[in-house]
């Protein structure tokens, strides 16, 4: 005799939109919670107050003033970062290049100072830096793209690839220009002459890479939104086969949007190297290019979003060190703490998306059996 398949308690369906505001009160519910447990955990392994860590994540990020500015402007650079992929995932073209894009844009903009500083004016050569940073990148993002767009390669493989290669060139142009020979490090360039320094905004060193990041910030949204390159980039994240179906040109929407993409992330590589870091190397996006990734799809590629987003990771991230310090605990701790409360904030999306809900079916074979 066969027995009646049983059905789940509960399945998951999909929400109806929530309005902005529930959306937010589920986040705050979530990062409240994260809270909690970070507090709990941190009792539990440490026997340290909760207020107390969470006092020094605060004064971590913006505890004196220097420490604001310094905040600011990592969430620039994150911010930018993020901004430069969200075209291509909105595309649902999956650039995992980040990270090498921005560092073959640093590696152009060294290549000029390093290589341009005694020949040229230092206003030619930040002209020469801007373009060579832009192009770098837009050539470093292209590449993936032609190999997608002709012969359906898998961009994430590509793009992965193309980190490596400009991690290994970053590396071999380190040797070849260390200071002093056999360091292994550049070292600060054009320390004496500035040649190649971006200038500074009202005297602050920090302002230049906040301004760019606004002025990107407000290019992406209207991009996004209002051009027509922006619809087209929607439409292909669709569906491939609508956009062939109403004209649109795939292939050239894949290629247009990864020059984009590789553009932005060499101008991120310009601001450090030309503006905060005056040296390359191989570690100077400090993985920034793969956390874009988290900060782009927590914000729905939404770039004004994508503000708040940015910001809640480098704080987490600032204050989390803050705590090593002040406690003498190791970075493995605040990256648990900075861990557990992602983990809540990227779950919660998925509330906010779908729900739970109750299968009759369940209910009414378990009277049955009865």
């Amino acid at each position: 005799m066969n027995e009646k398949k049983r059905e789940p308690l509960f399945h998951i369906v999909k929400r109806e939109a929530l309005s902005t505001k529930d959306a937010l009160v589920l986040r705050a519910v979530a990062i409240l919670l994260a809270l909690v447990l970070c507090g709990i955990i941190t009792m539990i392994t440490t026997g340290i107050s909760p207020i107390e860590v969470y006092k020094s994540i605060i004064l971590g990020a913006f505890g004196s003033t220097r420490k604001t500015w310094v905040t600011l402007q990592s969430i620039s650079i994150l911010l930018i970062i993020s901004l430069a992929l969200t075209p291509a995932f909105k595309m649902r073209f999956w650039n995992i290049g980040g990270e090498g894009q921005v560092l073959i844009g640093g590696l152009a903009s060294a290549a000029c100072m390093i290589t341009l500083s005694d020949k040229l004016p230092n206003a030619v050569v930040i002209i020469l830096m801007i373009i060579s940073s832009i192009l770098a990148g837009a050539i470093w993002g292209v590449i993936p793209a032609l190999f997608k767009a002709k012969w359906n390669t898998n961009e994430t493989l590509s793009t992965l690839m193309m980190n490596y290669i400009a991690t290994q060139l970053v590396a071999f142009y380190t040797i070849v220009w260390e200071v002093p020979k056999g360091s292994g490090k550049i070292g600060i360039i054009n320390q004496d002459s500035n040649v190649g320094w971006l200038p500074q905004i009202f005297g602050s060193k920090y302002l230049l890479s906040i301004v760019v990041a606004v002025i990107v910030t407000l290019f992406m949204y209207v991009y996004l939104n209002y051009s027509r390159h922006g619809y087209e980039v929607s439409v292909v994240g669709e569906s491939e086969r609508t956009a062939k179906y109403v004209g649109i040109k795939v292939e050239k929407v894949i290629i247009r949007t990864m020059i984009l993409s590789g553009s932005v992330c060499g101008l991120a590589g310009l601001l450090l190297v030309g503006g905060i870091n005056h040296t390359i190397t191989t570690t100077i996006a400090g993985g920034q290019g793969f956390t874009g990734v988290l900060v782009s799809w927590m914000a729905k590629f939404n770039p004004l979003s994508m503000i708040l987003s940015s910001f809640l990771i480098v704080f987490m991230g600032r204050g989390a060190s803050e705590i090593s310090t002040n406690f003498g605990l190791n970075q493995s701790f605040s990256d648990i703490l900075t861990g557990i409360i992602l983990f809540f904030i990227i779950g919660c999306e998925f509330f906010i998306t779908y729900k739970l809900k109750k299968n009759h079916s369940h209910t009414k074979v378990r009277k049955e059996e009865k």
